[in-house]
């Protein structure tokens, strides 16, 4: 499975949202899951590197492409349960070469005006590569939102206008907090420097929410049941190569 986390603008928390992602399925689902830096800023490299010298967290690999890149993720897709890709905050080859192969894409947004006048852009781009990709299933996430009580109003301006037009909006949503900037600068995710932390539970609902699933328990289980159909068929094929064999 392929996991687009993407957009126009930057700043929204982009790589911020990947990198929690991925420890998520990696730590809490059991998966194993490749990340692809496709910004040149290298943010999720840089990441990764600093999180691979640390012995006690659990590793994730990570690779930088740029460009035509649709058939490098379709070859990675057959050694990972997922490939998640972190591209720049701008519309450009690898973005677009993405979403005609994934099989989600999430897409960020500030509750900020700068913000959602991208939406329109966004919509495009979705319905453009969904000729392609129809499979896709593409949804909006509103991040960094204010917590105070007296700007909830703005969140739920910020929903309304992506419900607009024809493209999923998570329930769920991030707040600004500090936890996210001080675990990604040491290699850690919020699951590992507070796990049962509001920013943990905040990650939890938006990676369930995209895929679909109640909780990291479901989605363990999805993956074992689609080891244990990868199993029966290589046995069944087996099977009948020796019946041929022996005939």
């Amino acid at each position: 499975m392929i996991i687009l986390v993407g957009g126009e603008k930057g700043g929204s928390g982009k790589s911020c949202l990947a990198q929690n992602i991925a420890v998520f399925l990696t730590v809490e689902c059991g998966a194993s899951v490749i990340m692809v830096d496709c910004d040149p800023q290298r943010t999720t490299s840089d990441w990764i590197q600093a999180r691979n010298n640390n012995g006690t967290l659990a590793s994730i690999n990570c690779v930088q492409l740029y460009g035509k890149i649709r058939n490098d993720l379709l070859s990675l897709e057959q050694h990972y349960d997922y490939v998640i890709v972190d591209c720049g905050g701008q519309d450009n080859l690898a973005l677009r070469a993405t979403m005609s192969v994934a099989s989600h894409v999430l897409m960020p947004l500030r509750p900020k005006r700068r913000d959602l006048k991208t939406v329109s852009h966004m919509d495009d781009i979705v319905a453009t590569c969904m000729m392609i990709n129809p499979k896709m299933r593409a949804s909006f996430v509103i991040t960094q939102c204010p917590s105070l009580p007296n700007q909830a109003n703005r969140i739920f301006e910020a929903k309304e206008v992506c419900k607009t037009y024809d493209i999923n909006v998570l329930d769920a949503i991030t707040y600004s907090r500090n936890i996210y900037d001080d675990s990604e600068e040491s290699g850690l995710s919020v699951m590992e420097t507070q796990p049962k932390g509001k920013a943990a539970d905040e990650i939890r609902s938006i990676a369930c929410e995209m895929l679909q699933a109640s909780s990291a328990t479901e989605i363990r289980n999805r993956l074992a049941e689609k080891q244990m159909d990868k199993l029966r068929g290589n046995y069944g094929s087996g099977r009948s190569q020796e019946k041929l064999y022996a005939v």
